[in-house]
């Protein structure tokens, strides 16, 4: 397994209010993984998503599937 530490990312699109996910995409291709973390909590729990699960996540956002 490799060592690899994750490099979260916040979209730019996220705005001050501090209500943002943050992801480590650079996991997918090494570990098959797409950790998620809540961004205020830094140092609290991740869910780590198959590469599957969060790209099928992506496109129900991007198509408007997930309702409001």
């Amino acid at each position: 397994m490799t060592s690899e530490s994750p490099r979260w990312y916040k979209s730019s699109y996220s705005s001050s209010g501090g209500e943002c996910v943050e992801v480590a995409a650079n996991l997918a291709a090494s570990r098959g993984i797409v950790p998620v973390r809540d961004s205020k909590n830094a140092e609290g729990p991740v869910l780590d998503l198959s590469v599957a699960a969060f790209s099928s996540f992506v496109a129900s956002v991007k198509g408007g599937g997930l309702g409001r």
